[in-house]
C-alpha cells in the first residue's frame, strides 16, 4: 500500500466528520512510443508506485472543500460555481467536477484531502493522477456506475476544457487501466488496448531529471505535428487509404522519397518505426526478452535525437551517461523533448552505482544534479482501506 494512505486518512480526519473513501491513482511512465499518439499510433505506458491519494467524502449542501496536503492550501468552491483559481491546483480538480455536470450526472457537494509523491515536472503526469483519482472517487461515492473509458474521457475532456492544455488521453488511460507488473499497449486511433507482463522483479525503470524545463517543446511540438501532416498528404496521394502515419509502412515511404523534404522525410520515418518498435518491444515481453526491450528503447532515443530532433545536449548526457553503467539495458529521452526526464530500464542491484555515477557525470558536464526516481509498476486507480 502507498506510504500516504495513513497520513491522506490523519490529515482528512483533522479536517472533516466521517470516514472517507480513500483512492490511490498512479503517475505513469510511457516505456517506448513517442510522438507517436498525435499520429495516431501506438504507446506502451505504465502506471506507476508514485501516485496522488484522495480521502472523499459527500457533505449535505453544494459546497467542494479541497485541502491540498502538499500546498498545505484549501479551495472552496459551490457545484456549478467555478472560477479559474490562481492557485491552479484547483482548476484540475474542479474541471473534473464541472465535466460530471455537464454530462447531466447527479454529483452533491463533498469534502476532498490529496496529496502525492508524483515528482512534478519529471513527465510522470500528476495532472492526469489528479483529474482520473477524483473522477474515480465521486464515481464511486454517487453511484454513477460509469465504465473505465468513460472516466477516462470524463478526465482528459477536464484538462482539455477547464484547465486548457489540450493532452492526448495516454494518460488518464494508464491512470485508470494500469495493471500491477503489466504495461499496456494503447492504439490511439482505435483506443484498443491490450495489456502485457512487465513482470521482472529484478529490474527497475529510472527517470533521471535533467532539471531543464521544455521551454521549446510546445512550439516545436506544433512544428512536428504540421511536418508529419504533410508527410501524410504527399503518401495520400499515392495511397488513399493513408489517413496518418500510423498507415504508412517504410516501403511506400522509401518509395516516394524524392518528393518529401528531408527533414519532413525524416521525421515521418522515425515515426513509422517507432510505431513498428512498439510492437517488436510487446513481443519482446511476451518472451521475457528484456535485452532485446532495452535495446528498442536505446534504438527510439537515437530515432528522436537524429531524426525527429527533439532530443537535448542535456537529455542526451543523462542517456550516454546511463548506458555507461552495467546493468543499464536500455535508456532514452521521454515525453515531449528538449528538456525534461530519461527513463531507464536497470537492474536492480545497479541502481545505487547508476545514482552515483550518472549525477556524477551529468553535474561535471552540466553543472546540474539531476534527480532521480527509482519507480515500480502498479496497478491503476484503485480504492483502498484505512491501515
Amino acid at each position: 500500500m502507498n506510504a500516504l494512505v495513513p497520513v491522506i486518512a490523519n490529515k482528512f480526519r483533522g479536517h472533516f466528520p466521517g470516514k472517507p473513501l480513500l483512492v490511490v491513482s498512479p503517475g505513469r511512465v510511457n516505456l517506448i512510443g513517442e510522438h507517436t499518439d498525435y499520429n495516431e499510433g501506438f504507446v506502451l505506458p505504465g502506471a506507476t508506485d508514485k501516485a496522488v491519494v484522495f480521502a472523499v467524502l459527500p457533505r449535505a449542501d453544494r459546497l467542494c472543500h479541497f485541502v491540498s496536503r502538499d500546498f498545505d492550501q484549501e479551495f472552496r468552491c459551490e457545484l456549478g460555481e467555478f472560477h479559474r483559481s490562481p492557485l491552479r491546483w484547483p482548476d484540475y480538480l474542479q474541471g473534473v467536477v464541472d465535466q460530471f455536470l455537464k454530462a447531466g450526472h447527479r454529483v452533491g457537494g463533498f469534502n476532498c484531502v490529496f496529496g502525492g509523491d508524483i515528482p512534478i515536472g519529471a513527465g510522470m503526469s500528476s495532472s492526469a493522477a489528479i483529474e482520473g483519482g477524483l473522477a474515480f472517487a465521486l464515481n464511486v461515492l454517487f453511484g454513477l456506475k460509469l465504465d473505465s473509458l468513460a472516466l477516462v474521457k470524463l478526465a482528459q475532456k477536464a484538462e482539455n476544457e477547464f484547465v486548457g492544455v489540450r493532452c492526448g488521453i495516454m494518460d488518464q488511460f494508464i491512470n485508470i487501466h494500469g495493471r500491477e507488473k503489466s504495461v499496456l499497449k494503447l492504439d490511439c486511433r482505435s483506443l484498443a488496448y491490450e495489456h502485457f507482463p512487465f513482470e521482472r522483479e529484478d529490474l527497475r525503470i529510472v527517470i533521471s531529471d535533467t532539471l531543464v524545463r521544455r521551454e521549446l517543446a510546445s512550439s516545436e511540438y506544433n512544428v512536428r505535428r504540421g511536418q508529419c501532416e504533410a508527410g501524410v498528404k504527399i503518401l495520400r496521394a499515392h495511397d488513399p487509404s493513408v489517413g496518418s502515419l500510423r498507415d504508412a509502412t517504410l516501403d511506400l515511404l522509401g518509395e516516394h522519397r524524392a518528393e518529401f523534404d528531408p527533414v519532413v522525410y525524416r521525421r515521418c520515418d522515425y515515426v513509422v518505426r517507432e510505431n513498428i518498435r512498439v510492437g517488436e518491444a510487446c513481443a519482446a515481453l511476451v518472451q521475457n526478452d528484456f535485452a532485446v526491450f532495452g535495446g528498442l528503447m536505446n534504438l527510439s532515443h537515437a530515432g528522436l535525437r537524429d531524426d525527429y530532433e527533439v532530443s537535448s545536449v542535456e537529455l542526451d548526457a543523462l542517456v550516454e551517461a546511463a548506458r555507461r553503467v552495467p546493468g543499464v539495458l536500455g535508456a532514452r529521452m521521454m515525453g515531449a523533448g528538449f528538456g525534461g526526464c530519461t527513463i531507464s530500464l536497470v537492474e536492480a542491484d545497479a541502481v545505487p552505482e547508476f545514482e552515483t555515477r550518472v549525477m556524477r557525470e551529468y553535474e561535471a558536464q552540466t553543472s546540474k544534479a539531476p534527480k532521480i526516481h527509482v519507480i515500480r509498476i502498479e496497478a491503476g486507480t484503485h480504492a483502498v482501506e484505512d491501515v
